[in-house]
């Protein structure tokens, strides 16, 4: 998956079409995304010794990657990744790194 934990994204479809937001959790097997103040969920709780009020709870649902985009900072548009092979100044390895890049305006992310 191309999308990773920390990264901003562009949410491209749902009730929060159009909001930028950063991912929170990646579930790989499942394709699946936690994105900050995305897909809102209320959820019952019952009163418990940590939780002594008890009551309705909020918080974020999944929502599958191919709703978000990756959104890049230094062009403030959202994208998709190509990977940049960079050079290594180890001499040890020939081939360098992969690095994943904007394809609009080829800044790193």
């Amino acid at each position: 998956m191309d999308i990773k934990k920390g990264d901003s994204v562009f949410v491209i479809s749902g009730n929060s079409k159009g909001k930028i937001a950063k991912v929170l959790h990646v579930f790989p097997a499942r394709n699946r995304l936690i994105v900050e103040g995305v897909n809102m969920m209320k959820r019952h709780s019952r009163p418990t010794q940590r939780n002594q009020k008890g009551g309705i709870i909020t918080k974020e649902g999944t929502i599958h990657r191919s709703n978000v985009k990756l959104y890049c900072g230094s062009c403030n548009q959202p994208t998709r990744i190509m990977q940049k092979l960079v050079e290594s100044k180890d001499t040890k390895k020939a081939k360098g790194a992969k690095v994943r890049c904007c394809r609009l305006c080829g800044a790193e992310l």
